[in-house]
């Protein structure tokens, strides 16, 4: 019975299926899809402050060079033949011969020749020679010079400089009474000098912001009496910036002087000294501020180094100031190439100059500078120059201990680019505090120097150059006596006659003055030379 019953119930179920839709399609329908999804974290906002307007105007400052400041070449020492030669250069494009013959029997030979180029390496040879006759017994002068200048780099942040040279001058001494005669080889000063430089100096400051450039200096010095001199000069300056308004210097320099008389006597003298110096610079303010500790042959003297000028960013105003010393060294050379007629001393030492000053400079528009200086300076150990051998023609050295000055020095530039130039410089010295002698003899009380340059035609130059100054003091006969001032002037031109010729001329002592820088020693008068200057292989880039 039970079978039949589960028979029926599955013959039932079949029926039913059989019963249902067959015509639609097997398929899945989604109604719904599901993506998981990361819950986003919690963050904190930062919301940044808006920065305050900046309304302040900023504070630029530049440091452009004039461009129209080329200062006209100062006159030096003045000689009885007022015949000026530049000084050699660190390198130029040189190719040049200049000849000339003059009045007083004066022939002129000047050359310039260059190698090479500023960049990596080059090398100027200079030379010049002159001598004049004049009309009194045995004033004769001979000057001769060469010099070969060099340059060259050294790895990609070096350059090595160097310099040799000879001069040879030869003075008479002429300076003695009609009433008095003399062998002419008794009256011959005949200087002859042999020198040599070497120098190194980095292009750029290295990582720390050093900079450095020694260099030594050695002369070989004679008269060619047997008094025969050595100067050696070293300097080893060091300097370290810091964020381009401070800096660091550390300098040491000394010179060692070694002297061999005739009379067998012999001398050595040096000094040494360190400078110390803290430098803080911006557009309108500049002070160093340091000290120098200095040794005398052994004997220590603390000197100051301080200066400090403020002014205007613009540069039309500063203010100056300062108080420094130095050493100096009262040499054989240094002695004769200041007086020519000298004899030869004893022994050599060294002298020890402080200053103190203030003042006012700068520039009006961009052609016009001016300086305006006054100061009180103190000597030690001064050299004075007083006559002496038969019929006072010689000079012999007074040493001052200690002597003061009040110095006032002003200039005065004025500049058009390259075709005109006018500089006049004013140096007055009032000499006090002298013990051993009366006057501060052969030191001049007032000088003025003006020189001229002016651009006329585009191959026309002209200069002019005046030269006045009050008389020195002298002593003859147990008295003190002062020259009578003088007022020299000379003018010259130059122009093109053909593409590489030139003719030059030089008018020297226009008005014809008589007068005497050094006692007994009377200048030549007026003079005239005049000649060709012809230049070859010249490279006009």
């Amino acid at each position: 019975m039970k079978q039949k019953l589960l028979i029926s119930g599955l013959a039932l179920t079949s029926l039913t299926v059989a019963a249902q839709d067959t015509t639609r399609k097997h398929e899945v329908n989604v109604t719904a899809s599901f993506q998981p999804v990361l819950r986003e974290a919690g963050k904190i906002n930062f919301n940044a402050t808006a920065p305050a307007a900046d309304t302040a105007r900023p504070q630029l400052a530049y440091n452009i060079p004039n461009q129209n400041l080329l200062f006209g070449y100062q006159p030096g020492a003045l000689r009885p033949l007022a015949l000026n030669v530049d000084s050699i250069l660190r390198w130029d494009n040189w190719n040049y011969v200049k000849l000339g013959y003059g009045t007083q029997q004066t022939p002129y030979i000047e050359t310039g020749l260059s190698i090479g180029d500023p960049q990596t390496a080059g090398a100027n040879v200079y030379g010049a020679f002159t001598s004049s006759k004049g009309k009194l017994p045995n004033q004769d002068l001979r000057q001769g010079r060469i010099d070969l200048l060099g340059h060259a780099r050294a790895g990609a942040n070096h350059e090595v400089t160097g310099r040799i040279g000879y001069s040879n001058d030869q003075y008479y001494r002429y300076g003695y009474p009609d009433s008095l005669t003399f062998a002419k080889d008794s009256l011959s000063a005949h200087y002859s000098n042999f020198r040599a430089r070497i120098g190194l100096r980095n292009l750029n400051t290295t990582a720390y912001g050093i900079s450095y450039a020694p260099e030594v200096r050695f002369d070989a010095f004679s008269d060619g009496r047997s008094n025969n001199e050595t100067n050696t000069y070293f300097n080893l300056p060091l300097r370290k910036s810091l964020e381009n308004r401070f800096s660091v210097d550390l300098g040491i320099d000394g010179q060692l002087t070694s002297f061999k008389g005739a009379a067998k006597t012999n001398s050595n003298s040096n000094w040494f000294q360190v400078s110390p110096s803290l430098q803080v610079k911006t557009a309108q303010f500049y002070i160093q501020a340091g000290l120098r500790p200095s040794w005398d042959n052994g004997a220590f003297k603390l000197m100051p180094n301080i200066m400090a000028e403020v002014g205007t960013a613009d540069k039309t105003l500063a203010v100056i100031g300062g108080w420094t010393g130095r050493m100096r060294s009262n040499s054989f050379q240094y002695l004769a190439t200041y007086n020519p007629w000298i004899e030869a001393p004893m022994a050599v030492n060294n002298s020890g100059i402080e200053e103190i000053y203030g003042g006012i400079r700068g520039t009006v528009s961009d052609h016009f500078t001016y300086l305006l200086r006054g100061g009180v300076n103190k000597y030690t150990n001064m050299p004075l120059y007083i006559n002496s051998g038969a019929g006072g023609k010689s000079f012999s050295v007074l040493y001052e201990p200690t002597m003061n000055s009040l110095n006032i020095h002003g200039e005065l530039g004025y500049s058009v680019g390259d075709r005109f130039t006018l500089r006049s410089i004013v140096e007055a010295n009032h000499y006090t505090g002298l013990d051993v002698a009366e006057e501060a003899y052969g030191l001049p009380s007032f000088e003025w120097n003006t020189a001229l340059r002016l651009q006329v035609l585009r191959d026309l130059y002209v200069k002019a150059d005046l030269y006045a100054f009050d008389g020195v003091y002298y002593r003859a006969s147990a008295e003190n006596r002062k020259q009578n001032g003088a007022f020299d002037a000379s003018a010259g031109l130059e122009f093109t006659v053909y593409r590489n010729l030139k003719l030059w001329a030089q008018f020297n002592n226009l008005f014809n003055k008589n007068y005497q820088r050094w006692n007994q020693y009377p200048t030549y008068g007026f003079q005239f030379l005049g000649g060709i200057v012809f230049s070859f292989a010249q490279n006009r880039n």
